[in-house]
């Protein structure tokens, strides 16, 4: 029986969306995430042990951003949530860097050695979760 001809499209269907899908995929790789057009964002979160070691850091930190030119963008701020779930955190800094070769190359630079200087002397804790910005 010959199989009419408006039907063969129809079978070709489901192998056409499974094309879609292993695209679909693809992109929300981290490969992909790491293309041109994404951001890799380093967020880092600190409590400290007094009120003006915060100020140090927070004074440090811009420091330490602004001697870097890898560093794509900087913004920070105090905690100001009212959920309950800081688990102590009381500032965030956010970094944006357009690799991860940048991010790396930040984190090995000679000028962390002055940061940290400030920071571990203050620092009580600190948590940090790296990204590729997705819309």
């Amino acid at each position: 029986m010959k199989m009419p001809v408006v039907l063969i499209p129809l079978l070709l269907l489901p192998l056409l969306c499974t094309c879609d899908r292993a695209r679909e995929k693809a992109a929300a790789t981290p490969e992909a995430m790491s293309a041109p057009d994404s951001l890799l964002r380093h967020v880092v979160l600190f409590s400290f042990k007094t009120e003006s070691g915060a100020d140090s850091v927070e004074t440090a930190f811009r420091e330490l951003a602004a001697a870097i030119p890898l560093v794509h963008g900087y913004e920070w701020g105090p905690n100001v949530s009212h959920e309950g779930l800081d688990r102590g955190f009381t500032h965030s800094f956010l970094l944006t860097f357009l690799s991860e070769a940048d991010r790396d190359a930040y984190l090995d630079d000679p000028a962390q050695d002055k940061f940290l200087e400030v920071l571990l002397p203050a620092l009580d804790k600190v948590t940090v979760v790296d990204y590729w910005a997705r819309d």
